[in-house]
C-alpha cells in the first residue's frame, strides 16, 4: 500500500504535523484519531462550535489539540505535512488549493480511515451513486448481521469510516456509503467489492461538471478485488466499470429488474434470482428471496427500492454471504424516515414523504412508482436543470406545488415542457412554509392521488436539513387531515 513518506499508516504518528479542514462529524473523528496517534494536529473551521460540538472542542483541546474555530479561521494554511478535509468542501477552496500548490497531500477522513487500517482489517464492501446509497448500505448491513457477521453501515450514513477503522473492538466486514465529495479525495482505496448504482448530474458545482461528478464515483472501482457491481440498466455504471484499473480476477456483477444473464442477478417473475455467484451460472441460479420479503405494510416496494436490494444482495454474494442471509435480511430490513415514507390517507388521498429525494434522479423514481401526482417540490437545485425530467413525469402530475429559493427553475421547465399542469407557488417563508404548502397541494388532489414531497432540490435554503424538511411535511398534512 503506498504512503506518503511523512504520513504513516497506523504506526507511531510522532511529531507529524496535520491540519483537519472542517469540524463536522468526519473531521471531529479524524482530528480525535489523528491526537490519539501522536500528531500535532490543527483544527480550522469558519464556523464557532455550538453545543454539542462546543463540547467536542474543548474535549480536543484537552487532549492537545489546536483548534481555530470561527471566522477567518481558514484564511492561512498552518505549517504542515498533511491535510484531511471534511467532504463538503470542494477543492476549489481557497485553503484546499494553497495545500495542493504546495504539494502538501490532501486526504478525506475516507483515505485516511483506509490508510488506518490495520493488520486483518474488515474488508469494505463500498456502495455510492446519485439515489440509494443509503437504502442499500443499510440493506446490506442487515443482511451481513443476518449471517452472524459484525459488521456496520458507516461513511457517509452512520458513523464515520475511521472512527469503525479505529474501533478497539474489531469488524468482520464494513458496509461502507461513499459520496462523491468522499471518492474525491480518496486515491487508495482497495474494497473488497464496490458497487455505483446509479449515475445521474448532481452536485455539478461542487464538482465542477458532469464528467468530474462521473469520474469521482468512479473511484470506488478503482483496485477492486473481487466483483464490481453495476446497475445493468444504467449504462455509464457499466462503463465506470469498463474504466477501471481492478485487481486481477474481479469479476463485473450486473444488476437489473429484467430477467438476469449469467454473471448478474436480478428479477424472474416475483423471485430475487441470483446468476452471479452460483457454481453453474450459466443454466442455474440461487434464490435470495422474493419481492414480497421487500413488502412493507402490505405496500409493494418501488422499483428503485428492488434496485437496492438487488445490489445489496449481489455486495453480500460478493463477501460469501447465503442466500439464507440475504432473504432474512431483506425481509426483516426497515427504510428509514423520508424515503417514500407514508404519512396519511384521507379522501382517498396519499401523502407521502420523500424528502430524501434532493435531485432530479431520486424525485422521477419517487414519480414513477405513483400513477397520479400531486407534486411538492423545491428548494436549493444545486446546478440542476429540470427539461429533462418534466416531459417524462408531466402524465402522472396531477399538479404541482412549487417551494425553495430555485422554484423558479422548476416552474419555468413547467412551463416549457407541461403547461397544462397547475402550479401553485408558495412564497411564505418561516415555519408556515409546509403548512401553506399541504393546502395548496390539498386543492390540487382528487381521489386516488398521491401528494408527494419529492423536492429534486437541497433542502439548506428553508430548513435545517431534508429530515426536518420532510417532518415539517408530514405535520403539516396530519394536521390537516385531522382538522
Amino acid at each position: 500500500m503506498s504512503r506518503d513518506p511523512h504520513c504513516p499508516g497506523r504506526e507511531s504518528w510522532e511529531g507529524v504535523r496535520a491540519v483537519v479542514a472542517g469540524f463536522g462529524a468526519s473531521g471531529f473523528a479524524a482530528a480525535d484519531s489523528l491526537i490519539h496517534l501522536g500528531a500535532d494536529v490543527v483544527v480550522l473551521d469558519e464556523k464557532a462550535p455550538e453545543g454539542l460540538s462546543a463540547e467536542k472542542a474543548t474535549l480536543l483541546e484537552m487532549l492537545g489539540g489546536d483548534l481555530r474555530l470561527g471566522p477567518g479561521a481558514t484564511a492561512e494554511l498552518p505549517d504542515c505535512e498533511l491535510v484531511v478535509t471534511s467532504p463538503g468542501w470542494a477543492p476549489t477552496t481557497p485553503l484546499l488549493t494553497r495545500a495542493v500548490g504546495l504539494d502538501v497531500p490532501v486526504w478525506g477522513e475516507v483515505e485516511l480511515a483506509w490508510r488506518l487500517r490495520g493488520e486483518d482489517a474488515a474488508p469494505w464492501l463500498a456502495i455510492t451513486g446519485t439515489n440509494g446509497k443509503t437504502t442499500t448500505v443499510q440493506m446490506l448491513n442487515a443482511i451481513l448481521r443476518a449471517e452472524g457477521l459484525r459488521s456496520d453501515a458507516v461513511g457517509n450514513v452512520g458513523r464515520p469510516v475511521v472512527e469503525a477503522v479505529m474501533d478497539p473492538e474489531p469488524y468482520d466486514v464494513l458496509a461502507v456509503e461513499l459520496s462523491s465529495y468522499q471518492l474525491h479525495w480518496s486515491a487508495s482505496l482497495s474494497c473488497e467489492a464496490a458497487a455505483v448504482l446509479n449515475v445521474q448530474p448532481d452536485h455539478l458545482d461542487w464538482h465542477g461538471g458532469a464528467d468530474a461528478y462521473a469520474a469521482a464515483k468512479g473511484r470506488i472501482y478503482e483496485n477492486a478485488q473481487i466483483a464490481c457491481v453495476y446497475n445493468a440498466q444504467d449504462a455509464a455504471t457499466e462503463q465506470l466499470v469498463m474504466d477501471a484499473d481492478v485487481v486481477e480476477g474481479c469479476r463485473a456483477i450486473g444488476f437489473t429488474l429484467g430477467l438476469p444473464e449469467p454473471s448478474m442477478i436480478g428479477v424472474v417473475e416475483d423471485v430475487l434470482a441470483d446468476r452471479a455467484f452460483v457454481a453453474d451460472r450459466r443454466t442455474s441460479a440461487a434464490e435470495l428471496g422474493t419481492l414480497a420479503d421487500l413488502e412493507r405494510d402490505g405496500v409493494p416496494a418501488a422499483p428503485h427500492v428492488v434496485a437496492d436490494a438487488l445490489a445489496a444482495a449481489a455486495l453480500a454474494r460478493a463477501h460469501g454471504v447465503s442466500a439464507r442471509a440475504v432473504r432474512d435480511g431483506l425481509r426483516g430490513f426497515q427504510i428509514d424516515a423520508h424515503r417514500m415514507a407514508f404519512v396519511t390517507e384521507s379522501g382517498g388521498v396519499r401523502w407521502i414523504d420523500d424528502s430524501k429525494a434532493t435531485n432530479v434522479a431520486a424525485a422521477r423514481a419517487a414519480i414513477e412508482s405513483c400513477d397520479s401526482v400531486v407534486w411538492v417540490a423545491g428548494g436549493l437545485a444545486k446546478g440542476a436543470s429540470f427539461d429533462d425530467l418534466i416531459p417524462a413525469v408531466r402524465d402522472r402530475l396531477r399538479g404541482v406545488v412549487l417551494i425553495g429559493q430555485d422554484r423558479d427553475l422548476i416552474a419555468g421547465a413547467l412551463r416549457r415542457h407541461a403547461s397544462d399542469v397547475p402550479v401553485i407557488e408558495v412564497t411564505s417563508g418561516g415555519t408556515g412554509i409546509m403548512e401553506a404548502a399541504a393546502d395548496a397541494a390539498a386543492s390540487l388532489a382528487r381521489p386516488g392521488d398521491t401528494v408527494l414531497l419529492a423536492p429534486a432540490c437541497a433542502s439548506w435554503d428553508q430548513f435545517r436539513d431534508y429530515a426536518q424538511r420532510g417532518d415539517h411535511f408530514a405535520e403539516a398534512a396530519r394536521r390537516r387531515m385531522e382538522g
